[in-house]
């Protein structure tokens, strides 16, 4: 009999190719999922395209419809399938829309996280819970440390963060945001599990993750977002810091691939910033120009002197913990065809 995985967040852009990855490489795919996305953000949030396309390119692919919040399901569900390894992926991931909706915000990030991983303890405590988290655990701190400004990014002006931000950054006395406060408390308690009570976990701070199947609105996901706007010829607000902050981009391949490496050789409440690093690395500014570049439109915007709360002005991931432990993994697609994907991905759905 093939093992089985459970992919919460199923028909989210790393949940989807979390399936398909783990699909081949021989595992019976179980994909949680109940279109919240949708709630959250609108018909443009709708995922039940990506719902279908797990359906016809995975035979056998089974869909559970269900919300991570209903706790005695989830103990349940977990049972039943007794899954080998337990991917992570749903969320409210927007720091805007959590302050308008801090319950359903935390009892998604924070309660769905411990009832997820609760019912892992209780039924296939050997199996690896590898938890998609956030960079956005390290509130503003990093905009403390010392920035030099480019013709067109921030960049650090400190030779500790060279290589990006690591995993022994600190994450409290900072703002967060409430998205980010829920996704520091899911953090922590799946560390804690894996510290506590010895079961292999870990927590992926991600940095921005995107690919062709990511379904972009203003509120969560940068570069597809910012690619739809491009080709329909919408407007791009950029919120502060003159459009040079800059954030790192990998692509949901590459998420998946690290997923599957772990699985193979877990640890114990691990936690790994995981990025495209420096080389993947670019501004709004920097986006606009290798988009026009791609499409030949050019980019319709406008600027609002106010950046987001608690928002970055530069993040990327230090990639070498993940590298030392996992020496057969690194980033292996580049930000230039990501774009070009992404770029094909939303002409074929126009």
């Amino acid at each position: 009999m093939p093992k089985k995985i459970l992919v919460t967040g199923s028909s989210g852009l790393i949940g989807s190719e979390v399936c398909l990855f783990f699909h081949q490489q021989g595992l019976e795919i179980h994909g949680l999922d109940n279109n919240q996305r949708a709630v959250f953000f609108g018909p443009p949030g709708d995922t039940r395209w990506n719902q279908r396309r797990l359906t016809k390119l995975i035979p056998g692919f089974t869909h559970h419809e269900l919300d991570i919040r209903d706790r005695e399901k989830i103990l349940d569900l977990v049972q039943n399938i007794c899954p080998h390894v337990i991917v992570h992926t749903a969320a409210q991931p927007s720091h805007d829309r959590a302050a308008s909706i801090p319950f359903d915000d935390f009892d998604t990030n924070a309660a769905g996280t411990l009832n997820l991983i609760e019912a892992a303890r209780r039924s296939c405590p050997e199996s690896p819970f590898i938890h998609m988290s956030t960079n956005k655990v390290y509130g503003d701190r990093p905009n403390e440390i010392r920035l030099r400004e480019l013709p067109t990014r921030w960049d650090y002006d400190d030779p500790e963060f060279e290589h990006g931000i690591p995993e022994t950054f600190p994450i409290d006395q900072s703002k967060h945001s409430l998205f980010g406060a829920s996704k520091v408390a899911a953090d922590v308690v799946v560390q804690e599990y894996g510290r506590y009570f010895g079961m292999p976990t870990c927590c992926l701070r991600g940095g921005c993750l995107t690919g062709p199947h990511h379904a972009g609105v203003e509120l969560h996901g940068f570069l597809s977002y910012l690619v739809k706007c491009n080709l329909e010829r919408r407007e791009y607000k950029i919120y502060g810091y003159k459009g040079k902050q800059v954030r790192d981009n990998i692509h949901s391949v590459d998420v998946a691939r690290f997923m599957y490496e772990f699985y193979s050789q877990p640890r114990r409440g691990e936690v790994y910033n995981l990025g495209g690093g420096k080389p993947n690395s670019c501004s709004i500014l920097e986006a606009f120009d290798k988009v026009e570049r791609v499409t030949g439109i050019k980019q319709v915007s406008s600027y609002v002197d106010q950046n987001r709360v608690g928002d970055h002005i530069c993040y990327y991931s230090d990639l070498r913990k993940m590298r030392e432990h996992y020496p057969k993994w690194d980033v292996t697609i580049s930000l230039d065809q990501t774009l070009d994907e992404i770029v094909q991905a939303w002409r074929e759905r126009a």
